[in-house]
């Protein structure tokens, strides 16, 4: 189709030409909202991430309720203790009274339609801020996975309806599926983190769940930025132990690697648009480098049209209310 028999342009002249022929589509189901759960009375506003808090268990059922009405349809719950509650082993991540477990029964209570997932991991609540048993300086994989079959049947016990392994940890998922098929809750799914890489992009992660590590780094357990071919190994692992949907974290700089999972795996992918990849926009907008609205609308697109079906990411309300606005790329 030689020029000038085929112009590109000629289906480019009028909005309704352009949204007909729209090949990716974002919509608010696609969105799942991560929250900081901490305790006490008040929120707490999170300085690295403009928009953002931690927020109380009665102010997660709130959320709740306003994902509702924007049509976001899940929430992940990430807990944020007080200092008092943290060991060496995490073990506040298993109590049946922790923040997550008590959030996700209000929740499903009040709001039963939200899907809620809770972060099954124990940086948020060991005194290193690693995410397991540090033996010699390191994550002990195999001591872990025995402290993460506990978290897991005291988050199934809150009545969550996913369960998301963020570790890294080998065999983590076949160990907690493991543990949930023999305990009777067959019905609770996983989402594993199964390509996790080991980013500077979660900075403003760590100073929202208090997980900035002690000593050392989490390069042990966490990918490789440069590896893409590791990461459909450790997706194909994942799937192998029984995994319901998989992830690849953070988003904006590994798309490549969801379009290589999304055209190797059939199982639902998401996709994590990290805290740093929002705290940058956020910056941009503030100073009027960029247009705010259009910037969060385009990278979710990206995000979706590199082949992720879910896109956990701290924009999730505020896409989904421009989306119902008519606002458009």
């Amino acid at each position: 189709m030689p020029f000038p028999e085929y112009r590109p342009r000629r289906l480019r002249r009028t909005e309704s030409l352009r949204r007909m022929i729209r090949e990716t589509r974002l919509t608010a189901d696609a969105f799942i909202y991560p929250v900081f759960v901490r305790a006490g009375k008040e929120p707490r506003p999170i300085p690295s991430m403009p928009g953002q808090s931690q927020i109380t268990v009665d102010g997660a059922v709130k959320v709740a309720e306003e994902c509702a009405r924007a049509g976001v349809p899940a929430m992940i719950l990430f807990g944020v203790p007080d200092d008092d509650k943290k060991d060496a082993v995490g073990s506040y991540a298993w109590n049946d009274e922790g923040l997550v477990q008590r959030a996700a029964r209000a929740i499903k209570k009040a709001v039963p339609d939200v899907t809620v997932m809770l972060d099954a991991c124990f940086d948020e609540y060991t005194s290193h801020g690693h995410c397991g048993v540090v033996v010699d300086g390191d994550v002990d994989n195999d001591a872990t996975l025995e402290n993460l079959g506990r978290v897991a049947l005291s988050q199934a016990r809150s009545g969550c309806d996913v369960i998301a392994p963020s570790g890294m940890m080998d065999g983590g998922v076949g160990f907690i599926r493991d543990t949930l098929d023999e305990e009777g809750f067959d019905h609770v799914a996983i989402l594993a983190y199964s390509a996790k890489y080991a980013s500077c992009f979660y900075g403003p992660f760590r100073e929202a769940a208090g997980t900035a590590s002690g000593f050392g780094h989490r390069k042990s357990y966490q990918m490789d930025p440069a590896n893409g071919h590791e990461a459909i190994r450790e997706v194909t692992l994942d799937v192998e132990e029984g995994a319901d949907m998989i992830m690849i974290k953070p988003a904006l700089a590994y798309l490549d690697v969801i379009a290589r999972v999304r055209d190797e795996i059939d199982l639902p992918v998401a996709a994590y648009n990290v805290s740093g990849e929002y705290a940058m926009l956020k910056a941009a907008a503030e100073r009027g480098w960029i247009d705010h609205d259009r910037a969060v609308l385009e990278t979710l697109t990206a995000i979706r049209r590199a082949g992720a079906d879910l896109i956990l990411t701290y924009h999730a309300l505020e896409a989904a209310r421009l989306l119902a606005a008519g606002k458009t790329l």
